[in-house]
């Protein structure tokens, strides 16, 4: 019905439309002039509006209307031979957690009546508090064959820690004592027979003790701080300070962070005497620098640059210098984590001392003379990466140029009262020296209980006033391996390298003269340990080491001690 009406208003208003039409043109046919007469003026009226409902009513005869419909859902089982398997997970090989314990003691016995003893001990006494104590000894009274003295030594140390822990900063204190005995048991032979060595009182001792401390802050400029006290000396009358301070922080330039390290060393100390005469010999050095850095990252390449100024003062002879060494680094990653290229230049004032070549060599004697060593350079460069997710390497070439390098020597035999002075004690000779070294490493962890590594490293020295290098190897060499065999037991190797060192050997007492160069022959060290675990408490092991049974001098006219065996026990434990 709606459509129909629809349909008859339109045709009305077509209908409309086309009789204006036809009037218009009729009237434009017959308008004639005339004179109109205006009886009464037009006075316009407005009707009163009225408004479009939004909502329309409906006057339809019909009107539609919803119908309301009702539904019912009838649900019945179905049938269903289909049973759905469970879920299985993959079966991981994971190791066994491990219990671990603040505190273990190690109580050992070897050939050559040999001793081991160490114990470790921590305690968290609250929430952010740890303090700790190392205790370790290790000796041995046994005679090297052949040596017309006693051979022994021993070294018992003991080192205590104390941790804090806030909320900007952590900082603790630590301290500690070493005491060590030696002989200078290296007579050079046959020049001695055994009764001028029972004459003789070759044994000398060691003491050190050291306080420090360090601290590091979160979102600070300064982001750590340390400094060591040591004094160290022997029953010579030798004594030696030192104490070494150092800052490292971030300062923020233009937008860019510089790394910078500002450090202070002072070094001071004498000998009773020096070896060819009764004067002291008396040492003071003081060093301060400051090295800034700044490092660019782009992709794969990072670069760090940097300087490293020096400032030197001896303070016995009163003179100072101003050192400046390059300090960079930059590496590129060539193909991700398989191939990286590395290299850089650096260089530094490095700080010698009595402690340290005590350390390195315990057969020194009690005069030397002591001064810093210029590194003017160290070039490096080489390749490093991951051959696989287990195996990596690095292949590296160094070119250094050392001026004041330090190098053990055979001291004079002038046969004085002093029980050092028959050619069995070191002294220090220094010379401006130039190294070309190529080293290469692989380290592989075939397997979560295998670990081996593999280093080698050759090296070419050019001298300046010496004829040799003393006592610096041509080759070294190093293999070590882990193996984890069960649960219980666990087994290790080390194996070590040392090529041929030249040494020099003088006698000017005698009626004449004697002087000329020793070759030490190169030597093969190899150790093994093996071990196992009781339970998570208590393990045993066995080590043996020098298995090849050589007696090897690794310092001129001192043979190490032959094959060694020592087993022993460990037991671990909590407060």
């Amino acid at each position: 019905m709606f459509r129909t009406k629809k349909q008859i208003i339109l045709t009305v208003i077509s209908l409309v439309v086309t009789l204006i039409t036809f009037a218009q043109e009729r009237e434009g046919d017959t308008i004639q002039t005339g004179v109109i007469d205006v009886v009464k003026p037009y006075t316009p009226t407005i009707s009163d509006a009225f408004k479009v409902k939004e909502t329309p009513s409906l006057d339809d005869n019909e009107t539609s209307v919803k119908k309301e419909v009702k539904y019912n859902i009838f649900s019945f089982p179905v049938a269903s031979t289909f049973t759905p398997a469970k879920g299985k997970a993959a079966v991981v090989d994971k190791a066994k957690k491990v219990k671990l314990y603040n505190n273990y003691a190690t109580l050992g016995f070897g050939t050559y009546t040999t001793i081991l003893g160490e114990a470790y001990l921590n305690q968290q006494l609250g929430r952010d508090e740890v303090v700790s104590a190392y205790l370790g000894h290790h000796s041995s009274i046994g005679d090297v064959e052949d040596a017309l003295t006693d051979s022994g030594f021993s070294d018992s140390k003991i080192n205590l820690n104390y941790t804090k822990t806030d909320r900007d900063y952590t900082w603790s204190a630590l301290g500690g004592f070493q005491y060590q005995t030696f002989n200078w048991y290296g007579l050079q032979q046959p020049l001695f027979d055994q009764e001028i060595a029972d004459a003789l009182d070759v044994g000398h001792s060691f003491i050190n003790g050291y306080v420090g401390g360090d601290i590091m802050f979160e979102d600070a400029t300064i982001t750590s701080a340390n400094i060591l006290f040591r004094h160290f000396g022997d029953d010579y009358g030798s004594g030696e300070n030192r104490l070494k301070a150092v800052a490292t922080g971030t300062i923020n330039i233009q937008d860019n962070d510089v790394d910078i390290e500002v450090f202070a060393d002072y070094l001071g100390g004498g000998f009773e005497k020096g070896y060819f005469s009764d004067q002291a010999l008396d040492y003071g050095n003081f060093l301060f620098g400051v090295s800034p850095k700044f490092q660019i990252k782009e992709d794969d390449l990072t670069v760090d640059l940097g300087v490293k100024a020096v400032y030197f003062n001896d303070t016995e002879a009163g003179k100072s210098k101003f050192f400046i060494y390059p300090n960079i680094a930059a590496s590129y990653r060539l193909v991700d984590e398989v191939l990286i290229v590395f290299g850089g230049v650096s260089g530094g004032l490095n700080q010698n001392s009595y402690y340290d070549y005590a350390q390195e060599n315990p057969f020194v004697s009690p005069n030397l003379f002591i001064t810093p060593t210029d590194q003017q350079y160290k070039a490096f460069a080489g390749l490093k990466g991951k051959l696989t997710n287990t195996m990596s390497y690095s292949v590296s070439g160094n070119y250094s140029s050392e001026k004041n390098k330090a190098l053990f020597v055979n001291n004079d035999i002038t046969q004085t009262t002093e029980s050092y002075t028959f050619g069995n004690s070191f002294g220090i000779i220094y010379d401006d020296i130039t190294t070309l070294s190529v080293a290469a490493e692989l380290n592989v962890d075939v397997n979560r209980n295998i670990t081996l590594g593999i280093k080698g490293e050759y090296f070419n020295y050019d001298t300046n006033n010496e004829t040799e290098a003393w006592n610096l190897p041509n080759l070294k060499a190093s293999v070590f391996l882990d193996y984890q065999i069960t649960e219980q037991w666990f087994a290790g190797a080390n194996l070590y390298f040392v090529g041929e060192r030249m040494d020099q050997f003088n006698v000017p007492s005698l009626i004449t003269p004697t002087s000329g160069e020793v070759t030490l022959d190169s030597y093969f060290d190899a150790n093994a340990h093996v071990g196992y675990h009781i339970n998570d408490r208590f393990s045993v092991f066995a080590k043996a080491n020098n298995i090849a049974g050589e007696e090897y001098n690794k310092w001129q006219n001192t043979p190490v001690q032959g094959i060694q065996f020592l087993a022993g026990a460990t037991y671990k434990f909590d407060f």
